[in-house]
């Protein structure tokens, strides 16, 4: 329980509540022990009347003890412009303590009243002060009493017990209050988000479990907001992949029979090539490359869903007899422009290296490049100045708009009809897992230049 929002919650409200009375209970019994003494200097000064009426300012020992009896002192005495009274007993006390009430600060108050709560009250004190009972007209009176501190200390405990308790009483309501507004309006609201959340995580693909939000418009409704729309991405994007697993896995299935389906086809079509029609001969081989293209495509699709990679082997690559390797695989007619150094190295897995420049010159070809030109860079500043930067510049017709915003997405960056758009997008997957990467330069009416940029050696 103490370790709920709730339970901390209202420790620390009384916790708050009762210091703040602590600093109104040190000032307030200061001024009850002033309040309680000046009232005995009232008294002392009315005792002292008497004196005034009383024939050659004489009284009787009898009326003495009771006037004393009265105040509660040991003695009084008064201090006026023309004259000095006193009222005391046949033997005065020794005194063991003076205060001066006209010259005590608050701070010294405070401590006097502490003392005199904490003291066993055995003590004789004399006070001096003003008298509050001066009249107008009366000349200014300044009162000495002497008096035993027990009862002053009994009043000051007293004082000390009722203010304990009422401001015990003040701390419980006001923390109670306190506690429920805060309950109702924040930790019932945290709740509410905690137990969404753990619904959430256990079932993130189940719609019904997104948390609806509240139409406050603190930050907690924000929080609910916010929460909302980060669960509705979530559960799309889970619901996303499973669409995309179970493709991969229908794809999967159908792939050994789809590639019988297909070679059976090349056959039939080999076959039709020594067919003795010459309409039939003119027309196969735009079948047997409609099939080849088939073919591709569930390659690639293959290859980009569910696909099992292994582990990469990086090793140095040197680039120039790999580029020559695979420019020989390109179609008639196209000018492969290896401008690269024998000395050229770049640090990767190389069959990944050679499906990166394969999708790349494969790709430009395609898109009806005639020559295609390969050259290095290596960077002079930033953080790549241990990599080498491979240029690739073919002179097609470039890309269209519709494709480069999404060129790098799978299925969506095809620059061409019929196209999947996955091999980009795998060109430059395999160029990150590889520590470099592939950016698109530049493109349009004079051609298209992409930079692709991997490690010359390994990291230390």
């Amino acid at each position: 329980m103490h370790k709920s929002l709730s339970a901390r919650l209202l420790i620390l409200t009384i916790l708050f509540v009762m210091l703040a009375e602590v600093m109104i209970f040190l000032p307030s019994v200061a001024r009850y022990r002033i309040s309680w003494l000046e009232e005995r200097l009232g008294a002392a000064h009315l005792a002292i009347l008497t004196l005034d009426a009383a024939p050659d300012a004489m009284v009787s020992e009898a009326l003495q003890d009771q006037l004393l009896s009265f105040v509660g002192v040991r003695s009084i005495a008064v201090r006026r412009a023309d004259a000095r009274l006193v009222l005391l007993n046949d033997m005065p006390p020794e005194v063991d303590a003076s205060y001066d009430l006209a010259e005590e600060s608050p701070l010294e108050m405070i401590h006097e009243a502490l003392r005199a709560l904490w003291s066993d009250g055995d003590a004789v004190i004399r006070v001096v002060g003003p008298s509050p009972k001066t009249m107008p007209g009366e000349p200014e009176a300044t009162i000495e009493i002497v008096l035993d501190e027990a009862p002053l200390c009994e009043a000051i405990l007293g004082f000390a017990g009722r203010i304990f308790v009422l401001s015990l009483l003040i701390s419980i309501v006001t923390a109670g209050l306190v506690f429920w507004v805060l309950r109702w309006q924040f930790v019932h609201p945290m709740r509410r988000l905690t137990r969404h959340l753990v619904r959430f995580r256990e079932a993130p693909d189940e719609a019904r479990r997104i948390i609806q939000p509240s139409a406050r418009a603190d930050e907690l409704g924000v929080a609910e907001r916010e929460l909302a729309a980060m669960q509705t991405a979530l559960h799309e994007t889970l619901t996303q992949r499973r669409h995309l697993a179970a493709l991969g896995t229908a794809v999967a299935k159908i792939q050994h029979d789809l590639r019988g389906i297909l070679s059976s086809a090349l056959v039939v079509s080999d076959r039709l090539e020594a067919s003795a029609d010459p309409e039939v001969r003119r027309v196969t081989p735009t079948l047997i490359d409609s099939i080849d293209r088939a073919v591709k495509l569930c390659s690639q699709t293959l290859d980009y869903v569910g696909r099992d990679q292994p582990l990469r082997a990086p090793s140095l690559v040197s680039l120039a007899p790999l580029i020559d390797e695979i420019g020989m695989g390109l179609r008639k007619g196209v000018i492969l422009d290896n401008k690269v150094a024998a000395e050229a190295v770049m640090l990767a897995d190389r069959d990944q290296l050679h499906r990166i420049l394969n999708n790349l010159l494969r790709n430009a070809a395609e898109a009806g490049a005639q020559r295609i030109t390969l050259s290095t860079a290596i960077p002079n500043e930033g953080p790549h100045d241990d990599q080498l930067c491979l240029v690739i510049h073919d002179n097609g017709p470039g890309l269209p708009w519709r494709a480069r915003n999404k060129l790098f997405q799978p299925f969506e960056g095809s620059a061409r009809a019929g196209g999947a758009g996955l091999g980009l997008a795998i060109a430059r997957e395999l160029a990150l897992s590889n520590g470099g990467d592939l950016v698109l330069e530049e493109t349009g009416e004079t051609g298209t230049r992409f930079f692709l940029t991997l490690p010359m050696r390994p990291e230390e």
